[in-house]
This record gives C-alpha cells, structure tokens and sequence, in this order.
C-alpha cells in the first residue's frame, strides 16, 4: 500500500470513528433530555405549589395583621419593599418581590374573585380565589393549582383554572 493509500485510509477510519461518536452522542441525548425536561416540569411545580402555600398562609397573617382590610386581594398588597418604609395594607412585605409580581417558577401567580363585604362603613375582603398556571403550557408545567380562605388547595391537570381535583393533604 502507497503512502496516499495509507493515509486515505486513516482519514477514513478518522471519520468513521468521528460520525460513530456523534451517531452515539445524538442517541444518549434523545434519551437523557426527555428525562431532564420531565424533572424540570416536576420541579416548577413543586416550587408552584409551594409557592401558592405560601400566599395562601401570608394572607391568613395578612387577615390578622389587618384585620378592618380582611383578605388582600392583590399580590402587591402582600409584597412590597422593607427598604420603602413599614409595612402597610397596601404593601404589608409578606412575600418576596418576584412573587409578588405574580410570575416565579414558570407559573403565573394571581388572586381573583375577591368577594368583599361593607362592616361599619369599611370594605373587607373575606374571601378569594388564589391561582397559579403554567407560563408555557406544557413546558413549565403541567397542572394548574387553585387555592382559597380555606386552605383548600385545588389542581386542574390540564394547567388551567378550572381546578376541581383536591390535592391530596402531603405533611
């Protein structure tokens, strides 16, 4: 064999070995990357969930530190600045900055159905509905959570509002 011969054979043998390892490469990530996306989903959730216990257990605080105000009917009412001054009912800083925007983990966080009640000439909220939906449908997550005054903590398995499931008590 020729010296040409010889190295157009290395080169082959080079290039074959090359395209082996990408083919092998390509193979491993279409198994892992499914995995990892699922434990991402899993993960936001989780953190959603959490989240949402979280409002729900600062809005009870919120009730009792306020208690002419009843329930807060907004995210930014529970958050707030502690650098801006003390605490008020229209700031009262339960709950973190980017929680209070109403956008954290993937989920979009809101408090809606507000139903208030006029005592002694003063609005109070005595109860809400507290949400929280994937961002990205099926890339951030995959249930949709719901909660209310009561603790009650709802899920809608297609990522909606529509949360008529009970979320199983988990201590």
């Amino acid at each position: 064999m020729t010296k040409q011969g010889k190295t157009v054979l290395i080169i082959a043998i080079v290039g074959a070995c090359c395209v082996a390892g990408v083919t092998l490469i390509l193979i491993l990530s279409a198994i892992a990357i499914p995995g990892v996306q699922a434990q991402k989903l899993k993960g936001n959730e989780v953190a959603a969930l959490n989240a949402l216990r979280d409002i729900n257990i600062e809005e009870q605080l919120y009730n009792s530190t306020y208690p002419q105000h009843g329930f807060a009917c907004s995210l930014s009412a529970l958050g707030g600045s502690r650098q801006s001054g003390p605490a008020t009912p229209e700031a009262a800083q339960l709950i973190e900055p980017d929680l209070a925007s109403g956008h954290k983990y993937g989920y979009t966080f809101t408090i809606s159905n507000c139903l208030k009640v006029t005592i002694k000439g003063q609005d109070m909220v005595i109860s809400y509905k507290l949400t929280a939906v994937p961002d990205m449908g099926d890339k951030s997550g995959e249930r949709g959570y719901c909660a209310n005054e009561n603790m009650d903590i709802r899920f809608d398995p297609k990522g909606g509002t529509n949360c008529e499931e009970l979320l199983p008590f988990v201590p």
